[in-house]
């Protein structure tokens, strides 16, 4: 009998991995934007700094560095707003299908360019496809998965933005050698490819149950549950639990019963950015370089080690985001991460950090490690999953829409004020997230209710 019931328990196992769910195949194939993403931030940096792309296009001074990195985020603010209310009217399958369109004819022409300009454009198409899809692949896979495993399918675009990170930095890093045009604009090529793949996944995948539930088309949202694999007690559990959808109710974001709920939202998606992520992740060779590598070749390895690093952590954080509370999660990453951003601060502060030689570099090195491994496994992960299920069914797209441009718009400033910053202070770019992080870590500690195993109508 045990025999029996290990072998069915190996073969249930096998099946899992080698036939998953349908409702995790559509959240993978979501999860593509999250790695489209990832693999920008870990190229932008990188391209910018290559000899045949300055060559090519133009020697980019700080500022003219920050804006052409950071332009995507600000250009990815304001559709992003908007996502929310056309994914209500339209559904999140079609606006993300419309954010990869944009993001691969972007992509297309910053791979095309001939001129700053030109690929400014590219990356303000880019910038409105992210916004576009963002928020909506957040709120589409929250809204497929099951409770039971909401917190990790939720967690798998990050996972995803990771995986794009690494691939980022090391496509790179393989492009500088190719000589000519080809080494800065094969990476967008590559990125105009992954575009068009995420868009022809949204061709095929089932529209959200509880957005087809929501507008009285009860027949398709269990259609679409059978399609995405749910067994009949969970279609039978979920659909009863659903409110119908009233457009007037979209402004309840602003009225005082949903209010809380919406601020919070803002304040996680807009503040988990402004520990200074972005700028570790944008300006990684730029960060290894201060803290005293000796070339760039070096720069770009230990940027592209620091991004299998973030990959390697985010796979046990993504599989294991149901285990551990959303509380927890916080106040462990928040120390770490204000912790990390402090003792860098003070080393540079004190003149600990030697170029070319001394310990001090190294310190700086491994805490920008553990920086960046602290927040993909605990912020990065935690932001997305809270700020989508806190909100109740009929105004979840549009709050989470909302906090997304809030998380854009942040993203834009880390982006474009960090080379700045540290054109002008070695120190003061990382005491100004620590404080930052602190700031943030406090407010969630006092205001955010734990909400880890409870579906997201009784949330």
């Amino acid at each position: 009998m045990t025999t029996a019931t290990t072998a069915q328990e190996s073969r249930s196992i096998i099946r899992r991995i080698f036939r998953p769910r349908r409702y995790f195949r559509a959240a993978v194939y979501m999860s593509l934007g999250g790695f489209l993403n990832g693999y920008d931030t870990g190229s932008i940096g990188s391209i910018t700094e290559m000899p045949t792309f300055q060559t090519s296009i133009a020697v980019l001074s700080p500022t003219m560095r920050g804006l052409t990195v950071s332009f995507l985020l600000f250009m990815g603010a304001i559709p992003s707003l908007l996502a929310g209310l056309l994914a209500d009217k339209y559904g999140h399958v079609r606006i993300v299908l419309a954010g990869a369109v944009s993001f691969t004819i972007g992509a297309a022409l910053e791979a095309a360019s001939s001129d700053l300009a030109m690929l400014l454009v590219g990356r303000s198409l880019v910038g409105i496809g992210e916004g576009l899809y963002l928020g909506n692949l957040n709120v589409y896979i929250c809204e497929i998965a099951p409770r039971a495993r909401r917190g990790q399918l939720v967690a798998m675009p990050q996972a995803l933005v990771t995986l794009g990170t690494c691939l980022g930095y090391f496509t790179c890093y393989g492009t500088i050698r190719i000589p000519g045009e080809m080494a800065w604009r094969l990476p967008f090529v590559i990125q105009a490819a992954g575009g068009a793949l995420l868009a022809l996944a949204c061709l095929f995948l089932p529209e959200s149950p509880r957005w087809l539930m929501a507008r009285s088309r009860a027949q398709e949202a269990v259609h679409h549950m059978e399609l995405l694999d749910f067994g009949q007690d969970e279609i039978q559990q979920d659909l009863r639990d659903i409110p119908q959808f009233d457009w007037h109710a979209v402004m309840d974001i602003f009225r005082k019963k949903y209010r809380f709920r919406t601020t919070l939202a803002l304040f996680i998606l807009g503040m988990v950015q402004l520990c200074g992520i972005d700028g570790v992740l944008y300006y990684a060779p730029t960060l290894f370089a201060q803290a005293g590598l000796p070339a760039d070749t070096a720069s770009f390895i230990a940027s592209g080690v620091s991004a299998v690093l973030m990959f390697a952590i985010s796979v046990p954080a993504f599989l294991l985001a149901d285990r551990w509370g959303r509380r927890t999660i916080v106040f462990w990453g928040g120390v770490l991460l204000a912790g990390s951003m402090a003792i860098i601060g003070s080393l540079y502060a004190s003149e600990s950090v030697i170029s070319g030689h001394g310990a001090g570099r190294w310190f700086v090195i491994t805490l920008i490690f553990v920086f960046a491994l602290t927040y993909v496994s605990t912020w990065g992960i935690v932001g997305k999953i809270y700020a989508s299920e806190i909100q109740p069914a009929h105004t979840r797209a549009t709050a989470n829409a909302l906090a997304q441009g809030l998380n854009f718009f942040t993203n834009f400033l880390t982006a474009f004020i960090t080379p700045i910053f540290l054109a002008q202070s070695s120190f003061g770019p990382y005491f100004l997230f620590a404080g930052l992080t602190t700031f943030t870590l406090a407010v969630l500690l006092i205001y955010m209710p734990e909400t880890r195993g409870r579906s997201l109508e009784s949330i």
